[in-house]
């Protein structure tokens, strides 16, 4: 672990500011442990739950970051000498705390008599570590769950975490450089003839060149229409549209989120060009919108109208635009949200569940345009999130009989029309926005979008 570079200024801002809002009340948060692929010795490569990140900096293995009521302890394991051999030297317990700017301590000294019976902590993302929690809360922890015990400090973490400071928006900016890059090289890679794997291979070594990770599962896929598509084993034609959903994490575990959907052979068919003006002029309406005080799930039915606006003007919905929205006939090729919370985690913080994305008062419904829908808060200067409109051919949502075979829903779809376009099988553009106090700034603006500047890309 390299500390030379570590600066501990803004997280020990942070750590004050949670203190303060929790008061006498205590907390424990766990970083985790790594997780193993097969076998205990063989694992993942190690990332530190996002809330010890968020507060501490350090990936520190099997570490518990403790809130006394008063001040930060933290509590890590004692580096085993054997074990330098293999991984090389880790820093001493006294090197972390000159650096940490708080107590640290060896963690088998830590135990359930030690804390307060009240003690607060938020589930680690591992099942190993949930079980340590467990024991030293005397209580279950769960992956994933929230205990009713734990929601003062799941909300004072939500409040801290969804405004960014300084230091998370310089991570974030770190992290967009080496995307951009990514879908640039993604754009230069794509031929046909090539398959996903070999666009993934270009986009996902820029990233890896920078010594960064990825902050997800790369998407690159010519099936769009497979939202998270995992496979990448498809050969890439000329009718293609290749769609690549790609961010990399920066050194400090902060995340960027990006989709573009470029053409095969660089240059966008006319069905193409059609239905991608479509999803980008509904992206950049939304994008303009973003402004403190903007409700988010107003800009998702403001994006629901544009998308009908723009089917209808495709030929593709009939109908009045309000009807086409209201009856779900635009979320048959728009049916997921328009974006999330952005920083640590790519869906930031969902592992509280909806208590980040929604505000109090504010809950899902299952009303088919909504329900998928992260993010219902009203913005604020310091949010990021992102803003991703999409247009897909989902057979299985368009055969379905509750969705696209619902006789009011079939009687607003022109279908004969829709295959016509049947070499857009799946189109998102996705950018991170910032909320500024004027407005707003799209951290990820480098990145080619426009169809010209996409197709002047792909030539190179």
């Amino acid at each position: 672990m390299d500390l030379s570079a570590f600066q501990a200024a803004p997280f020990v801002l942070r750590r004050e500011r949670l203190g303060r809002a929790l008061g006498n009340q205590q907390a424990l948060i766990a970083a985790g442990l790594p997780s193993p692929r097969n076998y205990l010795a063989n694992t993942y490569p190690f990332r530190a739950c996002s809330h010890f990140l968020y507060l501490f900096g350090l990936p520190l293995r099997g570490a518990f970051g403790w809130w006394n009521g008063n001040s930060w302890t933290v509590f890590t394991p004692v580096p085993d000498p054997a074990s330098a051999l293999w991984h090389g030297p880790e820093a001493t317990l006294q090197e972390l705390e000159g650096r940490l700017a708080c107590r640290v301590v060896d963690v088998t000294t830590l135990n359930a008599g030690l804390l307060d019976l009240s003690v607060q902590s938020l589930p680690a993302a591992d099942f190993r570590t949930c079980a340590v929690q467990a024991q030293l809360v005397n209580r279950p922890i769960e992956a994933g769950i929230i205990s009713p015990a734990d929601h003062p400090l799941a909300d004072a973490m939500v409040a801290l975490r969804l405004l960014h400071d300084e230091a998370a928006v310089a991570e974030m900016r770190s992290a967009v450089m080496a995307t951009t890059a990514a879908h640039t090289a993604g754009m230069k890679a794509t031929r046909p003839g090539r398959k996903e794997s070999e666009v993934r291979a270009a986009m996902e070594a820029e990233i890896t060149a920078r010594d960064l990770a990825l902050a997800y599962g790369s998407i690159v896929t010519v099936h769009g229409e497979v939202l998270h598509n995992e496979y990448h084993h498809h050969e890439i034609t000329k009718n293609d549209l290749l769609l690549a959903d790609v961010g990399a994490e920066s050194s400090g575990g902060f995340a960027s989120d990006v989709t573009r959907t470029w053409p095969a052979t660089g240059i966008y068919s006319d069905t193409q060009r059609t239905l991608y003006n479509v999803v980008l002029q509904t992206q950049k309406d939304l994008i303009a919108a973003v402004k403190p005080g903007a409700r988010y799930r107003e800009l998702h039915m403001l994006a629901l109208h544009r998308m009908g606006e723009g089917l209808k003007d495709a030929g593709i919905l009939v109908g009045r635009t309000e009807d086409l929205v209201e009856e779900g006939a635009v979320s048959l090729f728009f049916p997921h949200g328009t974006g999330h919370l952005l920083g640590l985690d790519v869906h930031d913080m969902e592992d509280l569940g909806d208590r980040a994305g929604y505000a109090p008062g504010r809950q899902r419904t299952a009303n088919f345009k909504l329900r998928s829908l992260r993010l219902d808060r009203d913005l604020v200067p310091g949010m990021a999130v992102t803003i991703e409109p999409g247009f897909y051919q989902v057979p299985a949502i368009l055969q379905h009989p509750e969705f696209g075979q619902d006789p009011k829903c079939k009687a607003m779809v022109n279908w004969s029309r829709l295959a016509d376009y049947a070499d857009v099988r799946g189109i998102r553009i996705e950018d991170d926005v910032l909320v500024t106090e004027a407005g707003h700034e799209v951290l990820t603006a480098a990145i080619p979008k426009e169809m010209a500047d996409v197709e002047a890309t792909m030539r190179g």
